[in-house]
């Protein structure tokens, strides 16, 4: 449970610099809109990116994995489209912001210790 709430705070700081950081994406609301977003960017990214990655299977082959950004970018988009807390002005402000949050949440996971099982 520990580890679930860990996450879910990485997800919320994430979404939140590439808010602030990433022109087109806005966030409406304080911290409780964030912390809702970053619960349903973690839902969509568990439930629906996985077989969206295995459906563009063949091109994530052809571009060498590199089409795993514009996956991630459909993934902020439809959060965005889900919520009115978050919103995201087009598919260049959507990948931009996805790789920011990648790029904030492997430093979190860089620094943070890893809960071990068991």
């Amino acid at each position: 449970m520990q580890n679930l709430l860990i996450r879910l705070f990485v997800n919320a700081v994430a979404v939140w610099v590439a808010a602030q950081l990433v022109g087109g994406i806005e966030l409406a609301g304080e911290f409780w809109a964030v912390v809702l977003v970053a619960a349903v960017f973690g839902l969509v990214n568990a439930l629906i990116r996985p077989l969206l990655l295995f459906l563009s299977l063949p091109l994530l082959v052809l571009t060498l994995g590199l089409f795993t950004l514009v996956v991630n970018a459909l993934m902020l988009m439809l959060t965005g489209a889900l919520l009115d807390a978050l919103s995201v002005a087009g598919f260049w402000p959507a990948l931009w912001g996805s790789i920011l949050i990648s790029l904030v949440s492997f430093l979190f996971s860089v620094v943070l210790p890893e809960e071990k099982a068991g």
